[in-house]
């Protein structure tokens, strides 16, 4: 396995999408609308860049999260289309900060082990089981880093309706980290598994609208 201080991209899609947010897995804290504290990276470099990401993968909400007044709760599909498109955002980090953020992810509060070569080589690793976000996925590669995302195992899960607070903040993130107008980002959301069917249009719209 290469050396864990070795810089790769780490791909946000959910509330990660602001960065405010996510600096909290870095450094620790507790993040505006959020309901839990976190400890943080044992190394707490900011990342060294950011850019703006499409993931040809699905974006769905599942589980109940206590953490967002128990709606659902932003995961990927582990089966990548050409046309699925989901919008993202990457961090460059080390191997080293990824580990300690998938352990917040899942709770971990042992030693984590991560096979990142095994991941590139299949596609995705499963480190942990049963976890929310066990699954380590290589989406590729982008200015000769690569590229890796956590979701679920298993899409084949019901959908759940996700909170206002959680929407507001992944609308926070795209507006911060893509150049896309509300009306853009209605039409991306409004079909997703969890949003279809639970918010009505003026609803969706009206989370949209609140910025910042």
């Amino acid at each position: 396995m290469t050396k864990l201080q070795d810089k790769i991209w780490y791909a946000c899609y959910g509330s990660n999408l602001l960065e405010e947010r996510f600096i909290c897995y870095i450094k620790g804290g507790q993040p505006k609308g959020a309901q839990k504290t976190y400890e943080g990276c044992r190394d707490k470099t900011l990342p060294a860049d950011n850019e703006d990401f499409y993931i040809c993968s699905e974006l769905y909400f599942a589980k109940q999260s206590s953490n967002w007044d128990n709606g659902g709760v932003a995961f990927i599909r582990t089966v990548f289309e050409p046309q699925a498109s989901t919008i993202g955002r990457i961090y460059l980090i080390t191997k080293d900060q990824l580990i300690d953020i998938a352990r917040q992810e899942t709770q971990t509060t042992t030693e984590l082990l991560i096979d990142f070569d095994r991941a590139i080589k299949d596609g995705s690793y499963i480190f942990k089981r049963p976890s929310w976000y066990g699954n380590l996925l290589y989406l590729g590669k982008q200015n000769e880093y690569p590229i890796f995302s956590l979701t679920n195992e298993n899409d084949l899960q019901p959908s759940t309706k996700p909170s206002k607070s959680y929407l507001k903040i992944i609308c926070q993130g795209i507006k911060e980290s893509h150049n896309i107008d509300d009306t853009t980002i209605f039409d991306y959301l409004k079909n997703k598994q969890g949003i279809k069917g639970n918010y009505k249009d003026e609803e969706l719209l009206s989370i949209i609208n609140e910025w910042p």
